[in-house]
């Protein structure tokens, strides 16, 4: 198959077009810095975190981890109560591409690991995610990248054909999810190199 074949594009959304992190929350309520790598290491944790973008309640989670740490239990409340203060804003120079993408009429999805309590901040907040013609969330289905019925769920309801379908994620295990059920996959590490990797391709 040829490059320039490829139709459609899904975009990862936190990390690639939206800067999510949730120290710009806790360096404003922890001020040693690593006391507060020590509670986004083993409290409120990556793996943690995960569990509610694959469906669990955050009032459920809270619940649980705190009668595990009650020494936290403001910060871990603080986690879900406080959360937009995760976002910092969008991406400039990957919106700038996804705009460009959109008005070359590209048909433009989202996949993302993100909680369905959550999201809603997002969409209210950021108004590109109105581009997509399709945005699949994975607390909303409660699965996972870099599961294959994950993505095989969104290409199934958007009618999406893998061979020419591009998707763009800043973790590695998910670019290679999607390779392993026949999408083309890049990995985004900041938006010069997706523009050169989208020239590539053909699409822009």
């Amino acid at each position: 198959m040829k490059q320039s074949q490829i139709e459609t594009i899904v975009f990862d959304l936190g990390g690639v077009l939206i800067d999510w992190n949730p120290r710009y929350l806790f360096r404003k309520l922890i001020t040693d810095p690593e006391r507060m790598e020590v509670f986004l290491r083993e409290v409120c944790n990556q793996q943690w975190n995960e569990e509610q973008d694959a469906g669990r309640p955050f009032a459920e989670a809270v619940r649980e981890l705190s009668h595990r740490y009650p020494e936290w239990k403001d910060m871990i409340d603080a986690y879900y109560a406080r959360w937009p203060e995760m976002l910092n804003g969008p991406i400039a120079g990957t919106v700038e591409i996804l705009n460009r993408l959109r008005v070359a009429g590209r048909p433009l999805y989202a996949l993302t690991n993100w909680s369905a309590e959550t999201f809603p901040h997002a969409l209210n907040r950021f108004d590109f995610l109105q581009w997509f013609d399709g945005i699949v969330v994975s607390g909303v289905e409660k699965m996972l990248k870099p599961e294959a019925r994950f993505f095989q769920l969104l290409l199934e309801r958007h009618r999406l054909k893998p061979a020419t379908t591009l998707f763009i994620d800043d973790v590695e295990k998910n670019v290679l999810g999607a390779r392993a059920v026949g999408l083309h996959g890049v990995q985004f590490r900041d938006p010069v190199i997706l523009e050169r990797d989208l020239i590539r391709f053909g699409l822009l």
